[in-house]
């Protein structure tokens, strides 16, 4: 019997966001997906839901700041003997803050959140993936990746560390097989984080003007399916309605 091949994200919040539809999204193609992230009753929910739909998953909670929480995840995937083909660190927090209002706690759990939690899964997800040389690694950035715009001066130095990590990260594990990206999301998702956090803001995009969460997983898949002899490593998604 052959072993089960598998997926884990990290960073699954609400059915509408980007992290449950990425779930959704995999197991429709035949992976057993393992979802991590802080909220219990959001996680049951989830894998509920991709079971209902004859998909495959569980759940193990997760805080991606913490290193046994971390280990304990991919100790779960090592002993129940799957092969991990795909990990996405979707973990995205933001705090807005103008600089001379931020504290150092402030300043540190952004770090910690953003590219703290992204090294730590990726030690566990490329050790998982080295013996069989193969597995992509996609880690979700934003626009603050590449240019910081106060008051989310904070944010924007985490996310471009964790852009220069996926940087590191690819160089030093593609000759072993290993595809890292780093995706940069241009723009507000259709999800209920912006709907609630954002909603004026939200509204006034209108539809075409927001990244659609199903269309964003495609994408995902079309670039964990690339052949070895064409990689991308950095992309980024926006609307067409987007400036830029």
């Amino acid at each position: 019997m052959n072993p089960q091949c598998s997926a884990v994200i990290i960073g699954v919040g609400p059915e509408r966001g980007l992290g449950a539809t990425l779930a959704q999204y995999i197991a429709t193609k035949g992976l057993h997906v393992y979802i991590a992230g802080r909220s219990e009753a959001k996680l049951q929910k989830v894998v509920k839901s991709i079971i209902n739909k004859g998909g495959k998953a569980s759940y193990v909670l997760t805080d991606a700041t913490q290193e046994h929480d971390i280990e304990h995840l991919f100790n779960v995937i090592h002993f129940d003997g799957s092969i991990l083909q795909l990990a996405v660190y979707n973990v995205d927090s933001n705090i807005p803050s103008p600089i001379l209002a931020t504290t150092a706690e402030t300043f540190t759990t952004l770090w910690q959140q953003n590219c703290l939690g992204a090294f730590l899964f990726a030690k566990g997800a490329i050790e998982c993936m080295k013996p069989n040389r193969q597995g992509t690694l996609i880690y979700t950035g934003a626009t603050a990746s590449l240019r910081a715009k106060p008051p989310f001066t904070a944010f924007a130095s985490a996310k471009a560390a964790l852009r220069s990590l996926a940087q590191g990260l690819a160089r030093e594990f593609s000759p072993a097989g290993i595809h890292v990206v780093h995706t940069i999301i241009d723009g507000v998702i259709d999800g209920d984080r912006a709907a609630q956090q954002f909603p004026e803001y939200y509204q006034a995009k209108g539809k075409e003007g927001l990244l659609q969460l199903e269309a964003i997983a495609e994408t995902y898949w079309a670039i964990h399916s690339q052949h070895p002899s064409a990689w991308t490593h950095e992309l980024d998604l926006r609307p067409f309605k987007e400036p830029f």
